[in-house]
């Protein structure tokens, strides 16, 4: 989880690679709609995702095998859409500073999300509550580094 250009993909990609599990991209999952209002640069409303976070977790829920989805689930509410279908999914926020969020939205031409919309996303950003099953991790380094880091975040928990 975590705002455009955190890294969501590229280390999701690492990452289910690592753990030998599919890979999904929750943007691939947002309808027309949702996809036309941000390529204009209009911040989706809570309205808007709800449909689009059930499917979210409905993805979750239908694989019997591990999961990775890049999902930005940005807020509590939504998360809980995504746990309502699929209670056991545990999010891993990627952190990264909002000069590089921008630097890398600006320079990636084959997506919808424009930069202007950065700032939003950081606004709405919550991170993961106490109560809530997951971590957060500094997407700093190439996505092979912070997948590993991920990873042994990971074992570090189930250790414990």
């Amino acid at each position: 989880m975590g705002v455009s250009g955190s890294g969501k993909t590229v280390v999701g990609q690492a990452l289910a690679h690592l753990l030998d599990a599919e890979f999904v991209d929750a943007d691939d999952l947002h309808p027309a709609s949702n996809i036309a209002k941000m390529t204009s640069g209009k911040a989706l409303t809570d309205d808007d995702r709800r449909p689009w976070l059930q499917i979210v977790g409905a993805q979750f829920a239908s694989h019997d095998g591990p999961v990775v989805i890049a999902c930005s689930a940005l807020k509590r509410i939504y998360r809980d859409v995504i746990r309502a279908a699929a209670p056991d999914a545990a999010f891993i926020h990627l952190s990264v500073p909002a000069q590089t969020v921008t630097t890398r939205v600006t320079l990636r031409a084959e997506h919808f999300m424009p930069a202007a919309l950065v700032e939003s996303q950081f606004e709405a950003l919550e991170e993961l509550h106490a109560d809530e099953r997951g971590l957060s991790v500094e997407s700093v380094g190439g996505p092979d580094v912070v997948a590993a880091t991920v990873l042994a975040a990971l074992s570090a928990v189930a250790d414990a």
